[in-house]
């Protein structure tokens, strides 16, 4: 089950499914500030990808400390399809008043301003946040699906991006926007 919507020369993509299973370039990793995996997709794409990933989180740390929501950084994709793995922290809903909309629409900006940097082609995100951060999935697919589709219109080098979700209330709540 997939919708998908042109925007730009870009191809944006909905499907229901496993991040960790996505043939793109790159998957984002909706991590937590330590880096160091976790519950959720974290843990579910540190156990698919292998040790090599968690290794390569440990190196980042050492060198910039722990990453703060709102940031993204990248290492290899280890034992996943895809090359790369985009660590992006998102923030955790306090209610809508301490800045978690800016903050959640900075993680998928800064993914993609890296994925761009990198010369990807291809990316994959989960949905930020709406997990054990609690960010409501109303509120969270509008800020992905408009920061991701403003990013394409400015002539971005990527080729295709997917939303990719894993229950269907949260593809009901993305399918609403395409």
């Amino acid at each position: 089950m997939s919708l998908h919507r042109q925007i730009g020369s870009a191809t944006l993509t909905l499907l229901r499914g496993d991040i960790t299973e996505q043939d793109t370039e790159a998957i984002v990793n909706a991590a937590n500030s330590g880096l160091l995996g976790g519950g959720g997709v974290d843990g579910a794409i540190h156990r698919a990808g292998g040790p090599r990933i968690l290794e390569e989180c440990r190196k980042i740390r050492e060198q910039q400390g722990e990453c703060p929501a709102g940031e993204s950084v990248i290492t290899g994709g280890g034992n996943l399809k895809a090359r790369f793995v985009i660590h992006t922290v998102g923030p955790v809903w306090h209610g809508g008043g301490e800045g978690e909309d800016d903050l959640l629409g900075s993680a998928y900006r800064n993914s993609l301003l890296l994925a761009s940097a990198r010369r990807i082609r291809s990316i994959a995100f989960p949905s930020i946040s709406t997990g054990a951060y609690g960010f409501p999935i109303d509120r969270a697919s509008k800020i992905a699906f408009d920061t991701v589709s403003g990013f394409l219109k400015n002539d971005s080098p990527l080729e295709e991006v997917r939303l990719v979700v894993y229950s269907q209330e949260d593809y009901e709540a993305y399918a609403f926007l395409f």
